[in-house]
């Protein structure tokens, strides 16, 4: 795809102008001045008048090429000096064209050759056609040569070596290549533009209906950028923007052709009428139009609408007679869619496609057809524009400004200037003979034109500005046909497109007047907003006026023809005319009601005169020597400044005709529209502001002073309007100096620096102008001199009228402060000038001002400098001017925050203990600086025993502080409380319950460890969980012991802890087993745990504790044990509960699996009752008791397997001090061999006894009845007496020795040969070697972790 930013060609043809431009940029151009720069004139050597057939610039212009006779000059631009004629050709040269590289350029010539010359004016290559060379093209890209002759057209590249030729159907007169460099545009003697592509084919071909009548003599592409077209893929040339009308569309039709044509006629008639009723193109109006139009044309045939449709006419009336009567919707289409444009709108506006070409007559449309080659551009149709009529048949065309304008020549002797729409603006040059090329100097404002005689004329192009200034709005004319209006203080622009040449342009309030060839268009503004920027069209005069200047007021406008001055309303009724007697030089409204408007008329003579629009009679304001240059009345029509012919500014006050002053060197003058006075000029590059009488002011400026308003001064620069902002610090200080406040700050308020309000608030407040000082510290927002001149007018308020003690209080404030003191002195305010200097810490300066004063104002010096050398970061001298002044308070705090040690306990010790707060900011230090000890001695001092306990538990200095509780009891919580809590953070539970019980707070104890065994279930430290659990249990115990009221509830909780410890204890086996990869654990132990658990778990499971984890552990364990009964009972259990998705597929399968193994369970595994020898099932209803004797299973703590102990009770009569006693006695063994006999002994016999007194086994309480029925009557508890407890060994027999109030446990081992060993602490039994193996792994009791070297 090839995009073209441009794509705009100009066609020459004999005698009308066509023009056709595919959009372009505005330039800013104005009024023409063509100024000669050289002219020189070609002969040959018999003097024989040579024509000049082409021209050339190098690129960067400083060389101009000439096609003259068999000749190629080169010409030097600066002068017109010939540098060198370079001699080749054989026969009249052409065409001449330079490579856009400035590298080479081509010449060709009538004898068939094109030679190829470098920049250094040498040839370096020639090659031929068949016929004579008409003219050469450089591509600007890629800098292929096209060259073309009567019968064909050559490609030359510097990369190849040979010329690719391609035969014409006719005689090429010109040709352009577009700036992109993809196509090539010939002209043809036929009347045919081909536009070929780079390797020469053909891709559109225009015809022009005259045929070889209407030869082609030039074509020039629009260089400008902002222009736009694009080439497809297939070579179609189309618009960017989908909205605009499609320029090249597919079909050749003529019917067609004719269609288009008479559509765009009538759409154009439709777009002339709404822009004579105010309703401009771009309007939602015109659009609707275009749209009905379409479908018209959709419905009806071609031949339907000709010429002078009547159908048309009456929708144009119509048209006109709605609108007219729907006034207010016009308004506001007008408001909406008039041709305005910001800069912002003028970018982004759509970009045109209009082709530009001269056509020898006018004829209805040009038609394009395909090439015959049948390429694939395929067919298709040009939109073509109005022709435009010439008087003469134009032989050159050349863009000018960037394609904004067309220069053109011919046979009317001349080049004229045309903007790009055809509208001609002005003659360049003219000539004695036909002007046969123009070229215009490349980035320049300079033309060349060559003519027939041989002349080469080289032109400066001088352009003046067509403008209009009032107040903050500033109009003026742009690319010859368009007005723009500015706003200078917010920089909105608009653009009034008005299609012909702007003539004059005059500006005033919400009036713009625009004169053009044939008419004066009146605007106003759409709304009174000072900001607004939308016109519309308010009245049409459509008369042809001459006038050398114009000027419109609110209802009239006014034409100024040398001495005669004509008022006009704007219906074109001359109201009022006067005649001066001399030239008009200056005309400038100032003002007034509406209809009754004054003008400023400055003459030739030096007359100024005063008009207004209803009155006949002039007034003479005064009349000089000088001709009027320029004129400008102050706001208060007061005083008038005149710059004459001599550029001298002249300043008259009107009422007296006095002559105020003069300056010299200015041009133009304008007074300050907000301040009466004050007046600028310009002159000699600079600015000049005067204000009153003061002298001049100047600063450098280039441009005209055109307006003045505040601070900013209105600039007109060459071609542009600006506003520039200029602090008034000036004349500012020109009333500073002479202390006229009130006039300084009116100037400041026009605009000056943060720095120039501060020296006039500063320079107010000394001259005691209060009010303008304050209004001046306002403006730079300073708080600190706003309060002081509040202070002194609330002082003023209350009757102080004393000057010099306010005027010692600014000196004071501005840092004149001896000023200030002698000041403060001779008002009687010497306090006022201590406090001054000590607090600006200039001691020495206030001990002068002191001299021998009363001792309290010296010690007062002294504090405050002691204050001063803190606050300067010299503390150790700070602290030592403290104590001179006895401020022990203060030296102590420098003291200590800078731990001086040493010195803070000099000074504390030679404190008195009754000065209680210095000695207590002492010790706070030293606590700081972590020196207790002397702290301590300090509260000692103090007698401050509370604060001493305090420093010792700050310090955890528990020794000391149980020392001092020992003597003082009273501060037993003060100690014991902190020390309780610091134990707990450090894991010490068993020392900080000792410490809560010391303490008394049993409450705080239990609530810690409650908190701590939370955390642990929730953070699955299930072990943890136990030992906080049992230690729970043991507190529980001794408050129960302690508080006899809260017993019950204790005992009840020390059993539900003791229980929960357990359930723990276990479930961390189970929980390790289920969540780790492996298990230390034996499958017997891990079964023995999870069915103690599971019996354990028949109501309310404890938080953190799993069920599915438990069952799926015994159910896998009894699998694998071969307890397939209860592993199929455990899976059915586990049915009921939800399955976690990481178990659910082992379980399923397991489940499925253990249906297949018998339903029993293996008898190794079948747990005995050793009271009653039952056996019991592996899960029964009685839970961890004998399902026979109910006597309750004693398991280990670490297996889990069931103990051979049995429990037994003491008859009520017997104390456990008693039992123990009885226990501990050794009585011998009877001797059973013969059954029913004792051994009798004595010193001279030994005999044998039938003893009848044997019990009977069935009296013996350890042996259980076998005939027990299953399931049978409740729990016999086992009862013994003294008897049976002398019959028992000490080795048999397990206290569980509980303290007070619980009672001691009984239980004796029925298998003594069985080892087991029972924990002092926790009273949990163990296997003796489980018990010593699980102490040398954890070096304390597995379960209440007590250290086995502690004493119990």
């Amino acid at each position: 795809m090839h995009n073209y930013d441009l794509f705009s060609a100009c066609l020459a043809f004999s005698v009308d102008l066509l023009v056709r431009s595919y959009s372009a940029k505005r330039g800013n151009l104005s009024i023409m001045r063509a100024v000669p720069t050289w002219i020189d004139k070609v002969h040959d050597r018999d003097k024989v008048e040579q024509c000049i057939y082409d021209l050339a610039f190098k690129p960067d212009g400083t060389q101009l090429i000439v096609a003259a006779g068999n000749r190629v000059l080169v010409y030097d631009t600066a002068d017109g000096t010939l540098i060198q004629p370079l001699k080749g050709h054989k026969d009249t040269v052409y065409c001449v064209a330079y490579a856009k590289d400035g590298k080479r350029f081509a010449s060709g010539s009538a004898d068939k050759s094109i030679i190829i010359w470098t920049s250094k004016l040498e040839g370096i290559l020639k090659y031929t056609h068949n016929d004579s060379i008409q003219c050469v093209a450089y591509n600007p890209v890629t800098h292929q040569l096209a060259s073309c002759s009567s019968g064909d057209f050559g490609l030359w590249s510097p990369e190849q070596k040979s010329v690719s030729k391609h035969k014409v159907s006719s005689k090429i007169t010109c040709c352009g290549w577009t700036n992109d460099g993809q196509y090539l545009a010939l002209g043809m003697m036929s009347g045919v533009v081909s536009i070929r592509n780079k390797n020469g084919e053909e891709k559109v071909k225009i015809e022009r209906p005259g045929g070889s009548s209407s030869p082609i003599w030039s074509i020039a592409w629009n260089p400008s950028k902002a222009s736009c077209a694009r080439a497809m893929a297939d070579s179609l040339f189309t618009r960017r923007n989908s909205e605009e009308q499609t320029l090249l569309q597919k079909g050749n039709s003529s019917d067609r052709v004719r269609k288009e044509q008479k559509k765009q006629v009538i759409k154009d008639e439709l777009y002339e009428k709404l822009m004579e009723i105010g309703v401009l193109r771009e309007s939602g109006v015109m659009e609707g139009l275009e749209t009905e139009l379409d479908r018209e044309f959709a419905s009806d045939d071609a031949g339907s609408l000709n010429g002078g449709d009547p159908a048309v006419t009456i929708r144009l009336k119509e048209l006109d007679l709605a609108l007219k009567k729907q006034e207010h919707e016009t308004q506001l289409l007008r408001l909406r869619e008039l041709e305005l444009q910001t800069d912002r709108e003028i970018k982004l506006r759509r970009l045109e496609m209009e082709a530009q070409m001269l056509s020898r007559r006018p004829v209805p449309s040009p038609r394009t057809r395909p090439p015959s080659s049948g390429s694939e551009m395929g067919q298709l149709d040009f939109d073509i524009g109005k022709d435009r009529h010439l008087n003469f048949d134009p032989c050159c065309v050349s863009f000018f400004s960037r394609g904004e304008y067309i220069v053109m020549g011919g046979s009317d002797k001349q080049a004229s200037l045309y903007t790009k729409d055809g509208v001609r603006l002005g003659t360049i040059g003219e000539k004695n003979s036909w002007v046969w090329t123009c070229r215009v100097k490349p980035e320049s404002n300079y033309v060349v034109l060559g003519c027939q005689d041989g002349t080469i004329a080289f032109f400066q192009l001088i352009f003046s500005t067509v403008h209009g200034l009032y107040k903050d709005r500033y109009a003026y004319r742009d690319s010859m046909t368009d007005v723009i209006v500015q706003h200078l203080i917010t920089e909105q622009k608009v653009r009034i497109k008005c299609r012909e040449l702007v003539k004059k342009i005059a500006i005033y309030r919400g009036r713009l007047a625009i004169q053009l060839p044939e008419k004066i268009l009146i605007y106003e503004l759409c709304s009174d907003d000072s900001s607004d920027m939308h016109y519309r069209v308010k009245e049409k005069i459509c008369r042809r006026f001459e006038c050398n200047l114009l000027v419109v007021c609110s209802q009239h406008i006014i034409l100024c023809q040398e001495k005669r001055l004509q008022c006009l309303s704007f219906t074109a009724v001359k109201e009022k005319e006067w005649l001066m007697e001399s030239l008009i030089r200056y005309i400038k409204v100032i003002g007034g009601p509406v209809g009754r408007e004054g003008l400023l008329v400055g003459l030739k003579n030096g007359a100024i005169l005063k008009i207004f629009v209803d009155n006949l009679f002039a007034i003479t304001l005064l009349k000089q020597n000088t001709s009027v240059r320029c004129l400008d009345m102050s706001t208060s029509r007061s005083k008038l400044a005149v710059v004459d012919e001599h550029n001298t500014c002249l300043v008259y006050d009107i009422h007296t005709k006095e002559l105020l002053f003069q300056e010299p060197n200015a041009n133009s003058v304008a007074w300050n529209t907000q301040c009466e006075d004050m007046l600028c000029f310009s002159g000699s590059g600079y600015l000049n502001i005067k204000a009153s009488n003061f002298p001049v002011h100047q600063q450098k400026l280039h441009g005209f002073v055109v307006g003045y308003n505040g601070s900013k001064i209105f600039c007109l620069h060459v071609y542009s309007m600006a506003a520039v902002e200029v602090p008034q610090s000036a004349p500012m200080y020109q009333y500073l100096e002479r202390g006229m406040f009130q006039e300084a700050y009116q100037i400041a308020c026009l605009g000056v620096t943060d720095n120039d309000w501060r020296d006039l608030a500063t320079e107010a407040l000394e001259g005691l102008d209060f009010n303008t000082a304050k209004k001046a510290f306002i403006r730079v927002r300073d708080l600190r001199y706003l309060e002081l001149i509040n202070s002194i007018e609330e002082r003023k308020k209350r009757g102080e009228n004393n000057n010099e003690l306010f005027l010692a209080d600014v000196y004071a404030y501005q840092g004149k402060f001896h000023e200030a003191a002698k000041l403060y002195r001779r008002s009687g305010h010497d306090s006022r000038a201590l406090s001054m200097y000590t607090d600006l810490r200039m001691f020495e300066y206030a001990k002068d001002f002191l001299g021998s004063a009363d001792p309290k104002d010296t010690k007062l010096l002294i504090k405050k400098q002691a204050d001063w050398a803190k606050n300067s970061k010299d503390p150790r001298a700070a602290a030592d001017m403290y104590l001179t002044a006895g401020e022990h308070l203060k030296a102590i705090e420098i003291i200590g925050e800078h731990g001086w040690v040493d010195m803070l306990i000099d000074l504390a010790r030679k404190m008195d203990k009754a000065e209680r707060e210095p000695l207590s900011r002492c010790a706070v230090f030293f606590k700081k600086l972590n020196h207790h000890g002397y702290a301590a001695e300090i509260y000692n001092k103090m007698g401050d025993l509370k604060a001493l306990v305090e420093l010792h538990v700050e310090a955890r200095h528990w020794n000391e502080a149980f020392s001092l509780v020992e003597k003082q009891p009273q501060f037993r919580d003060d100690v014991y409380v902190p020390y309780a809590q610091w134990l707990a953070e450090h894991d010490r539970f068993e020392e900080a319950q000792k410490a809560f019980h010391k303490a008394g707070r049993q409450a705080e104890a239990v609530r810690v460890l409650e908190q701590l065994t939370h955390n642990a279930v929730v953070e699955s430290r299930f072990n943890d969980a136990s030992y906080y659990f049992w230690m729970l249990s043991m507190q529980c115990l001794d408050i129960a012991r302690e508080a006899k009221e809260k017993k019950d509830e204790m005992l009840k909780k020390f059993h539900s802890f003791q229980h929960l410890a357990e359930l723990y204890h276990v479930y961390h086996s189970v929980h390790h087993y289920m969540s780790e990869p492996f298990s230390s654990h034996m499958p017997e132990i891990l079964f023995n745990i999870s069915r103690f658990l599971f019996h354990n778990l028949t109501t309310d499971v404890p938080m953190g504790i799993s069920k599915v984890d438990t069952l799926y552990a015994l159910a896998k364990q009894s699998k694998v044990l071969g307890a397939y009964k209860v592993a199929r009972h455990a899976f059915e259990k586990l049915q009921g509960l939800k399955i976690p998705a990481r178990y659910q597929d082992s379980m399923e399968l397991s489940c499925l699996t253990v249906r297949s193994k018998p339903y029993h369970d293996s008898e190794d595994l079948i747990p005995m009752c050793y009271r009653c020898s039952t056996n019991n099932p592996l899960l029964n209803n009685q839970g961890n008791s004998c399902i026979n004797c109910r006597q309750p299973f004693i398991y280990s703590a670490s297996s889990y397997e069931v103990l051979p102990l049995v429990e037994f009770y003491l008859e009520e009569d017997i104390s456990d001090e008693e039992a123990v006693s009885l226990i501990d006695l050794e009585v011998p063994r009877v001797d059973r061999k013969a059954a029913g006999w004792q051994e009798m002994t004595s010193e001279e016999s030994q005999c044998l006894k039938l003893d009848e007194r044997i019990e009977d086994p069935e009296d013996d309480p350890f042996t259980a009845k076998l005939s027990f029925g299953q399931g049978g009557s409740e729990f016999v508890p086992v009862v013994v007496s003294r008897a049976v407890l002398r019959s028992m060994s000490r080795r048999d027999v397990l206290i569980k020795r509980w303290p007070k109030p619980l009672s001691w446990q009984y239980y004796r081992s029925l298998l003594p040969d069985v080892s087991i060993t029972m924990c002092p602490s926790c009273f949990q039994m163990f296997h003796s070697e489980d018990y010593e193996l699980l102490v040398l792994q954890h070096n304390c009791c597995p379960y209440c972790r007590r250290p086995i070297d502690e004493s119990n």
